[in-house]
This record gives structure tokens, sequence and C-alpha cells, in this order.
């Protein structure tokens, strides 16, 4: 008899580590939140993956918004089929997940970007549903919190890509008005326009451990500046050196450090949500 497994069996047993090469026990690494127990790489996570980690329970609010194409836009092959390809693989209409969360007993209002969908790149559902959340929270009377992951604004859809910085920066503008927390969480990696909009608009900013965050990826700005960048440029220890972020924390001191920080939020502002303007939390 054949007992022999096959490359796909063996992948679904073992993980090897990016950085340090180590076959990882796939269970073992799943059980660390995904981050190797031997070097500390955090591996990049989904949408799904990053819900289950951070939150006691998730409803998922605005889920049937998909994209459309609104320039008829065809590069090596047409947006439509983009998208069709990037729902197959992730299992999402768009590349953001956005809900009411309990986290360690804070209710938050949670979006969460999915790199595996085109790259996380932010068109106009994104925006859409980063703002609806943002409107969600200020009428509830809740925190924000988005986890960033994404290569930046979505190409394919051209100006209404772009506008949806000004469109989520608005939208951030009248929650501080409200008196109301955001907080943002960087993670690897988090690009362009998303960087350039509400990625940096937290009042607190968390990166998490080994993020890569910038605006232009590094080759462009040595090519354009003609000069060598640091070996470390980009990197959240980079960004919190030089005052762009306010911590830097591994994956599995990010959900206490969120609920410490929501929670002490609400009680110096004395807001608490109103309960009867959210949907039903339950276990997700």
């Amino acid at each position: 008899m054949n007992t022999r497994l096959s490359d796909e069996e063996l992948s679904r047993l073992w993980t090897q580590c990016f950085n340090c090469h180590e076959n990882l026990p796939s269970r073992e690494l799943e059980n660390n939140l995904m981050v190797c127990p031997k070097c500390g790489y955090h591996f990049r996570i989904n949408a799904e993956k990053r819900i289950e980690q951070l939150c006691d329970s998730f409803v998922e609010i605005d889920a049937q918004l998909s994209p459309t194409d609104p320039l008829d836009f065809t590069d090596t092959e047409p947006y439509l089929k983009r998208q069709k390809d990037a729902e197959k693989k992730s299992g999402l209409k768009d590349a953001i997940v956005c809900g009411i969360a309990d986290i360690l007993g804070q209710k938050t209002a949670l979006a969460v970007m999915d790199f595996t969908y085109l790259g996380g790149s932010m068109g106009s559902v994104v925006g859409e549903k980063i703002t609806r959340l943002i409107e969600t929270a200020i009428d509830a009377h809740l925190p924000v919190v988005i986890v960033c992951s994404s290569g930046g604004a979505r190409m394919q859809e051209g100006t209404f890509s772009l506008m949806q910085m000004v469109k989520t920066g608005a939208a951030l503008a009248r929650l501080h008005e409200a008196g109301l927390l955001f907080v943002s969480v960087l993670s690897e990696p988090t690009f362009g326009g998303v960087t350039a909009s509400f990625g940096m608009l937290g009042d607190i900013i968390i990166a998490e451990e080994g993020a890569r965050v910038g605006f232009a990826g590094r080759r462009v700005i040595e090519q354009t500046i003609r000069q060598k960048l640091p070996a470390d440029f980009q990197t959240a220890s980079y960004l919190l050196q030089y005052g762009q972020v306010d911590m830097v924390l591994p994956r599995h001191e990010i959900t206490p450090q969120l609920a410490q920080v929501i929670r002490l939020h609400r009680q110096s502002s004395g807001l608490n949500p109103i309960d009867d303007r959210l949907p039903a939390v339950a276990v997700h």
C-alpha cells in the first residue's frame, strides 16, 4: 500500500516560513496567529482570519456591495474578468469586509481589508463601504477600527478610485467632529492611496510588527531621487522611529491593545453605544 503523501497534502500539514525557511507544522502556525514561532515573521492573513483573531463576535454589513466597470477598462484582460477571478480567489465581492464587532467586550465598527482581492486595492466599493461604516458608527456612537492591507488605489477605476481618498477622509472628519475614536491598524503591506488617506488619519495608528508602509514603492523612490535607501526604509520600526505611527505591536498584542484604547476613550468621553441603531452582534 502506498502511504506517501502528495505535495498538496504535505502543504496542508507543513508550511515553510518565508523569512527563516523553517518548516512549521501548519496547525502550530495557525495556533500562533500565523506568526513564525522561530523568527517572529508575520504571515499575511486574509480578512476572515483577521476577524477571527480580533473579534469575539462579528456581524457583517453591506456585504452585498460589488464593483462595476464604469470605464469599460481593459489592460491585459478586462476588468470584469479580473473581478470574477478575484472573487473566486478570495471568496469576497471586493477588497474589504465591514461590520459591527465585539473586541474583548468593546463594541466597535470594524473594517478589514483583504490583500487577496486585487492586492487590497481601493476602488469605489471600498470607499463606499468604509464611508457607510463610519456613518453607522456616528449614528450609534461607536469607535472605528480599520485594518489596512493594500497596494493602493485601483487603477482600473481611474478617478472614481482616487475620489475615495477624499470621500473617506471627509467621513472621518465627521467622526472626529462627533468626538469618536478612529484607530488605524497598518498591516503588511499598506501603500499608495490607502496610506495617503484613511490609513494615516487615525487618532491612534498601530503598525503590525514587520509591516511595510509607504506611498510609492522602494524602487520607484530610489530611481527618482537617485539614492540608495536604508535597508529598513518603510518598515514599521522605521516609521515608529520617525514618529509616523504611535506603536508597533506583534500580532498577539493588537487585540488587547485595541480593547484597552477603546475602553479608555469611552470612559473619558462618556459616549456609550446606542444599541437600537446597531445590527445584532452574533458569533462569526
